[in-house]
């Protein structure tokens, strides 16, 4: 996997993001994403973790991750955001790539958001996340995020000490925000891309 160089630091008022894909790969919606988000003003790192290959469905994507595995996938996660770590970034990502973004998130003690798109990750015991900004925007119900699983996925947040927002999207499908795939709602996706701006225009 290739990682880009780090620029000159984020202007005043700006993040330095590093943007998770999904299971699906950098389909075009993600990079629409990063282009959205540097149209306000935001660095953008996008990495590839799937290295070019992408799928059309959750299923055959969760095919490719189980491919790669766990570990080496964390790996180059890693490596694509230890070029920028000292910036305080911003991590965010899309359902697997919210697990992701979590989890890198919570071990580096700079961080300055976590937004997640669709997904979340189990946290280990004795996270700490003081003061963090976490949002989620999740649809309602959601097979891969269920309402008990992301109750206790809060509650552990908060005892992590992190300053947690959750946004429910009532009969959007699970990655609403892909206008390529059966699952998209757009009344949904422009929703959580204008709360989201405003959660990142504010750290």
């Amino acid at each position: 996997m290739s990682v880009p160089e780090p620029s000159e630091s984020a202007t005043s008022g700006s993040s330095t993001i590093v943007l998770f894909h999904s299971v699906c790969g950098v389909r075009p919606a993600v990079q629409a994403a990063a282009d959205r988000l540097r149209a306000a003003g935001h660095e953008v790192i996008v990495p590839d973790l799937f290295d070019g290959r992408t799928a059309d469905s959750v299923p055959d994507g969760i095919v490719i991750k189980d491919e790669i595995g766990k570990d080496e996938l964390l790996k180059r996660a890693v490596t694509a955001a230890a070029p920028y770590s000292d910036r305080g970034l911003v991590y965010a990502g899309f359902s697997f790539g919210g697990s992701v973004a979590q989890n890198l998130a919570l071990a580096d003690g700079k961080t300055r958001g976590l937004l997640l798109l669709h997904g979340t990750s189990d946290i280990a015991e004795g996270a700490v996340a003081d003061d963090l900004p976490v949002q989620l925007h999740v649809a309602d119900p959601d097979p891969y995020e269920p309402h008990d699983w992301l109750n206790a996925w809060y509650l552990q947040m908060r005892r992590a000490g992190a300053d947690v927002e959750i946004f429910r999207y009532a009969g959007a499908g699970h990655l609403y925000t892909d206008p390529d795939l059966p699952d998209y709602d757009e009344e949904a996706a422009e929703s959580t891309w204008r709360v989201a701006l405003g959660f990142l225009a504010g750290l």
